[in-house]
């Protein structure tokens, strides 16, 4: 397979991320013009003037300087070799190089692009390229020939990547010029066996493409899927462009109307906005054909709408849900809320009288640069602010937020394998869902995700002492699978000995969750079921039955000679509204007036004996907890109610349902003005999220 017949800019294909990027160059002009030579010293040589000219597009006065120079360095180091299509091997790092200055890659990265493979492939050495370029120039150029040596694709190399991203990937610059090297790369692959080409392909697919979706470069990520895809899936590859060429040759364009149509609207609502219409790929278009079946003309593409504020955004989707038919769930605000990797644009569709239904995005300029480019349009991301100087050093080299987490996974992964697999199960996942924190912050987390990632994506290792969450308001289980726009508020326990419980595991999707997690377990083997050996040891037990009597409460019974006794029930206490009724022996129970047992009885006809309490008011009454299970509650606990005085009569521990344990206690207590504060004592205990009386019985029961 040719590089032309896998080459998405081809004719019938999708067109580039939008008509305002430039369009692809002819690499074998290129060749040709670098076989001349580098040009005289006071001028650029014409072979990379093509560069030269999309640099200037992005950074009108940057210096060139570095780049002629970088250019003859280049050139005379790869002088006489050739690349396996027979083209010089210039043309490679020139092409390399014209894809990020397309991109809008500062003068720094561009001259570490034009330089990439001359330390590995010539005599040029890092203290040659350090001493002509400077530091950040050799650090660029060493940590993309560190990436070279490592294969992707092999199980038996865990270790060798992690070393490899040690030294690189704190720089994000090195990674955009190994994408774009890819890029390259996978555009000429045609000469390569089939064999060569699929292995190449699928290392490509598994690794890098989640890579250039992290980092946001849409524009590398999409042209890379649809190389890969006409390699891997050549037949449904052809009978996706034999849709795409189809379309095409159509009289009418649905898509074209409706972009009239909008903008029509938007002139006359007095926006400013510019209405193009954006193909989809490849891989887009087979996504969409495997979902909906039969496409129609406005299946083909997305409307674009650019404008130059971020209220105008907000403007237009007013406009166009006012006057044209919203697909109202198709709507989504990724302007409120970015997605993980820059992404900022406001996602909605409106519909057509014939059912045709066209998609509509919608950001400013600087929103589509972002979003096309990435990382790479932010230019130099470590360089200080202006009121910042750093004095040389190099300022936050963690950015983007996920390349600082994959520094701190593989920092913190117990062994190389541990990492390998989690990064590659991070990699796999490429929907993204944003929760809400109560303090207005928010988590992006991959779909899928439970609140057990949630407290570790927002505490790290902290999150061990994590005892539950709060989704939407109400009490959920560390396992709950979180949707996009939850509300997560995850409540944490104040013992710093906490520890994480096993089964966390099964429910971690995220690396930092479930890294941090393997940590732990891996430095305490001895942590085995922490939480049972805590509930064998430190459970009351029940009291046997008959063993304590009830106490016989200070009530004042209207019947003379009578005495009183609390009903175990509804375990009454002052000031409780009771009521009483006789049983044998002279005895009258004393129920609360709202207990099941009292309508029982007094339907069947059983006459009720007034009650009332007396002055002591020493009490017995059974409390319901409800908690999250941990080590040591159970000792917390009954050591919080001893402190308010109550003496355990009776408990009950039922066996945790999903890390939820409810318990039961009967307690006496010296007064029942200490009830309240006995009850605040013991939902105060971390893991304690609800304390209540024993329900009266229903009538049902």
């Amino acid at each position: 397979m040719s590089a032309e017949a896998t080459n998405p800019a081809t004719p019938g294909s999708v067109a580039g991320p939008a008509a305002r990027w430039r369009a692809r160059i002819d690499l074998r002009r290129l060749g040709r013009a670098a076989l001349l030579g580098p040009a005289a010293r006071d001028r650029l040589p014409d072979a990379i003037g093509h560069v030269v000219d999309a640099h200037r597009a992005h950074h009108p006065s940057a210096d060139l300087d570095p780049l002629r120079r970088a250019y003859v360095l280049a050139e005379s180091s790869h002088r006489g070799q050739m690349r396996k299509s027979g083209e010089p091997y210039i043309t490679h790092p020139l092409a390399v190089t014209l894809i990020l200055a397309e991109l809008g890659a500062e003068t720094t990265t561009l001259t570490a692009s034009l330089l990439h493979d001359t330390v590995e492939d010539t005599d040029v050495t890092l203290d040659q390229v350090g001493e002509q370029f400077g530091e950040e120039v050799r650090y660029l150029v060493d940590g993309v020939t560190k990436l070279e040596k490592v294969d992707y694709g092999a199980a038996a190399e865990p270790e060798t990547f992690r070393k490899m991203l040690v030294a690189t990937g704190s720089d994000v610059r090195v990674m955009s010029i190994k994408l774009a090297d890819r890029l390259h790369n996978m555009r000429t692959l045609g000469v390569m066996r089939p064999e060569k080409q699929a292995r190449i392909a699928k290392v490509t697919r598994d690794v890098l493409i989640p890579l250039a979706e992290r980092l946001g470069v849409q524009a590398l990520k999409t042209e890379l899927e649809d190389l890969v895809f006409a390699i891997l899936h050549p037949e449904e590859y052809k009978h996706t462009r034999e849709l795409i060429v189809d379309n095409a040759s159509r009289a009418d364009d649905p898509l074209a109307e409706i972009a009239d149509e909008v903008r029509g609207h938007l002139r006359e609502a007095g926006i400013p906005a510019e209405v193009l219409i954006r193909p989809r790929h490849f891989v887009s278009v087979h996504r969409v054909s495997r979902k909906r079946g039969e496409l129609r003309g406005a299946d083909f593409g997305r409307l674009l709408v650019l404008v130059n504020e971020d209220a105008d955004c907000y403007g237009v989707l007013g406009e166009l849900h006012t006057c044209m038919t919203p697909v109202v769930s198709e709507f989504k605000d990724f302007i409120a809320v970015p997605k993980f990797n820059l992404y900022q644009s406001l996602h909605t569709a409106v519909a057509r009288a014939d059912g045709q239904v066209a998609e509509v995005l919608i950001r400013t300029h600087q929103m589509h640069k972002v979003a096309e480019a990435g990382v790479i349009a932010l230019g130099n991301p470590y360089a200080p602010a202006a009121d910042d100087p750093a004095d040389g050093e190099r300022v936050d080299p963690t950015k983007p937020g996920w390349l600082s987490r994959l520094l701190d996974w593989q920092e913190a992964a117990p062994d190389p394998d541990t990492f390998w697999s989690t990064l590659r199960e991070d990699l796999a996942q490429d929907r993204e869902i944003t929760v809400f924190r109560p303090d207005g912050g928010t988590l992006g987390l991959p779909e899928g995700a439970t609140c057990v990632d949630a407290a570790y994506a927002q505490y790290g290792e902290d999150a061990h002492a994590c005892i539950g969450a709060r989704v939407n308001g109400r009490l959920a289980t560390l396992s709950t699978v979180l949707k996009d726009g939850d509300t997560v508020q995850l409540l944490m326990g104040q013992d710093p000995a906490s520890e994480p419980s096993r089964e966390w595991l099964e429910h971690a999707h995220t690396p930092a969750a479930r890294i941090a997690i393997q940590r732990w377990l891996a430095t305490h083997p001895e942590a085995d079921a922490p939480q049972e050996r805590d509930r064998r040891s430190t459970a009351p037990r029940p009291a046997p039955e008959g063993a304590v009597a009830p106490p016989t409460a200070d009530v004042v019974v209207d019947q003379p000679g009578a005495t009183a006794r609390l009903a175990g029930c509804c375990t009454p206490v002052p000031p409780d509204e009771v009521t009483g009724f006789a049983v044998r022996g002279g005895v009258v129970t004393v129920h609360r007036v709202e207990c099941a047992a009292v309508a029982r009885m007094k339907s069947g006809g059983r006459a009720e004996v007034g009650v009332r309490w007396g002055d002591t008011s020493e009490c017995r009454v059974t409390l319901l907890a409800e908690s999250f299970g941990r080590p040591h509650l159970l000792a917390d606990l009954t050591e919080a109610m001893a402190s308010e005085g109550a003496e355990i009569v009776s408990a009950t521990i039922e066996p945790p349902d999903r890390q939820r344990v409810k318990h039961s206690y009967t307690v006496t207590l010296p007064d029942a003005a200490l009830l309240p504060g006995l009850m605040r004592a013991m939902r105060n205990v971390p893991g304690v999220y609800d304390v209540s009386r024993a329900q009266p019985q229903t009538s049902g029961a």
